[in-house]
């Protein structure tokens, strides 16, 4: 699932006419966060959401009224029986927000922003301007302020049937997913959604790939015990926030034993491996114990918990 930001680009180089839309502020139920985005182009097309209905019919029209005097405007409605005469609409909320037609002049930071490589955070100044912030931004000053943070990237080695569940899974959870094997047949867009990222080549080749500078996520799955071990002798020592390996605990015992004797590894990288990924249990063949849905849930939870862990490593790394 693309993030909102992922539209910008290919809004930009289009070239029609659009107006952003953003919730600045909630208050009560809404359908919608603070921080949800659209745009709304001149054509009536819509690109993200600001919770649907008729409320966002209600910022479409005010929308195209921006873009047609190109006049940036605020807004504020109550979500009640009153607002919704069409639908019934009864939240009971209040959304508050921003309209700005002028969104493309900023066309470099919403460029930036969709690489995302690093942590951000841009606002909406008093004057409608979107700026970066550095530092401390004073309150008076923005109508609106955003943080934004790179997706973390899930690394899955191995292109069979675990990693082909796994991928459509993780994807919508924002996930940047890359799919690591030497086997050009199973390891393409056929196979897995589109977003998935591929690295085919030999397995000595795919082990000399730099990790990406935000948090990453491992899945070892390949299709045997000893590319399993050959991929895990590398992995094992990266600073990847979460590192699973398919099998059982006897399988992760004897590889270990193996990786310490030779000093490949620590009883501290032991430690740190989740196995099995699976749930055992669950009846049903390979792909239902290997249970790639909780692979994802715990991945998902990891991803703002670990942050932190996943910053000291790469710099304890220089």
């Amino acid at each position: 699932m693309p993030r909102f930001f992922d539209f910008l680009p290919g809004a930009l180089a289009e070239g029609q006419p659009f107006a952003l839309g953003i919730i600045s502020g909630i208050k009560g139920s809404s359908p919608q966060k603070k921080g949800a985005k659209a745009l709304f182009f001149a054509d009536g097309r819509i690109k993200g959401t600001l919770g649907g209905g008729c409320l966002e019919a209600e910022i479409q029209d005010r929308a195209r009224r921006a873009l047609l005097t190109q006049t940036p405007a605020t807004f504020e409605l109550v979500l009640d029986h009153d607002f919704g005469w069409d639908d019934g609409l009864i939240c009971g909320g209040k959304v508050c927000g921003l309209i700005l037609p002028h969104a493309a002049q900023a066309a470099d930071l919403w460029q930036k922003i969709a690489r995302c490589d690093e942590s951000m955070t841009w606002g909406v100044k008093k004057d409608f301007s979107i700026a970066w912030i550095n530092g401390t931004a004073s309150e008076g000053e923005w109508l609106y302020q955003e943080s934004v943070s790179p997706p973390c990237a899930l690394w899955i080695a191995g292109s069979g049937h675990v990693a082909q569940a796994v991928a459509p899974l993780a994807l919508p959870l924002d996930f940047e997913v890359t799919v690591f094997d030497d086997r050009p047949t199973l390891a393409n867009s056929h196979y897995f959604p589109a977003g998935t990222k591929f690295r085919v080549d030999y397995w000595e080749k795919l082990l000399k790939e730099p990790m990406p500078r935000r948090p990453t996520f491992g899945l070892i799955v390949t299709r045997g015990h000893q590319h399993d071990a050959l991929v895990l002798r590398d992995w094992v020592r990266r600073p990847f926030v979460f590192l699973g390996l398919i099998g059982s605990k006897r399988k992760r015992r004897i590889i270990f034993e193996q990786f310490i004797e030779d000093g490949l590894a620590t009883t501290e990288h032991q430690a740190d491996l989740r196995r099995p990924v699976g749930a055992g249990r669950l009846g049903g063949g390979a792909g239902a114990r290997a249970c790639p849905a909780r692979v994802c849930h715990w991945l998902a939870n990891g991803s703002g918990n670990r942050r932190q862990r996943h910053g000291a490593a790469h710099s304890e790394a220089g």
